[in-house]
């Protein structure tokens, strides 16, 4: 059976295991350039962008901002809690 044949049900507990997973990978905090032209770029293409910081809501599951870091070094202190 191929992507398109597979029932809702399989496919939804499908997306909820990746989602899963995907938690487990990106923790619970995250930084995102302030820059618009460094956004979505890796840390080493624009080190020295200031970034903003989020940490995840446990009760509504949503990213807030928790606020600002000087740099890409700064930025990677707060997610692995250095």
């Amino acid at each position: 059976m191929d992507e398109h044949e597979e029932p809702l049900d399989q496919w939804a507990a499908r997306r909820d295991r990746r989602r899963e997973s995907d938690w487990q990978i990106t923790g619970r905090r995250r930084a995102e350039p302030l820059d618009p032209a460094a956004r979505g770029r890796a840390a080493h293409l624009a080190p020295d962008a200031p970034r903003m910081l989020f940490e995840l809501d446990d009760q509504t599951g949503e990213w807030v901002p928790v606020g600002v870091a000087d740099n890409a070094a700064e930025a990677a202190a707060f997610i692995h809690g250095w």
